[in-house]
């Protein structure tokens, strides 16, 4: 009876994880797909043939759209911040703020800006429709934000950025400079925009150094 409960106990573990392992390659090429084509222009129909999970599957995991929709932004929010955790998480200097923005213009370059940001592009096409998944991109964002305000917290600390900078300001700053340079770089596929409204933010920060001509 004990080895009956246990064999019952690991055909469960493995179809649990059998099922974990379609979910998500369904959010996976949902994510692919409303990235290139859109949300809204990206049909449960698309998602299924690229995933290649039955619309029975597909529906088990998910029942609407809405749903879907909204585990893609919790993957693609996880995937963000994890990256952008590495980049920011021992920022204190000027120049690295330089770098974080050559990382971030790179990266858009190599496809002529034509996507933008994944969360930015997600919160204006969602903007007016689910209130709940707009809750939690500006969660998302905010978590974005404190990220380099804790850097440049970290400046002050070591006495390279002013006392008088308010680092929560100069981050909103920033992160509006960089989804506003996303979206005209994705409208002109051209990256400049992003570049030029970055490095205007980055000016300003750069007025609060305690020594602007070193660029610590």
């Amino acid at each position: 009876m004990a080895g009956q409960e246990t064999d019952g106990s690991l055909r469960e573990r493995r179809i649990t994880a059998r099922g974990a392992a379609t979910r998500d390659r369904i959010v996976q090429s949902a994510a692919d797909l409303m990235y290139v084509k859109g949300v809204n222009a990206t049909t449960l129909d698309d998602v299924i043939a690229a995933s290649g999970v039955s619309k029975s599957q597909l529906y088990w995991h998910f029942p609407g759209k809405e749903d879907l929709t909204r585990a893609v932004i919790a993957q693609r929010g996880q995937e963000v911040l994890e990256r952008e955790n590495q980049r920011l998480q021992h920022l204190h200097s000027y120049r690295g703020l330089v770098r974080w923005r050559n990382a971030l213009v790179q990266a858009n370059s190599l496809q002529d800006g034509a996507y933008g940001c994944v969360l930015g592009s997600m919160a204006n096409e969602l903007a007016d429709q689910d209130e709940q998944a707009v809750m939690t991109l500006a969660g998302l964002f905010e978590s974005w934000e404190e990220l380099l305000a804790a850097g440049l917290r970290r400046m002050q600390a070591e006495g390279t950025l002013s006392a008088d900078a308010d680092a929560g300001r100069l981050a909103t700053g920033l992160m509006a400079a960089l989804q506003g340079g996303y979206l005209l770089a994705r409208t002109a596929h051209n990256c400049r925009p992003m570049e030029i409204a970055l490095d205007l933010a980055l000016d300003h920060v750069r007025s609060y150094l305690i020594d602007a001509g070193s660029g610590a």
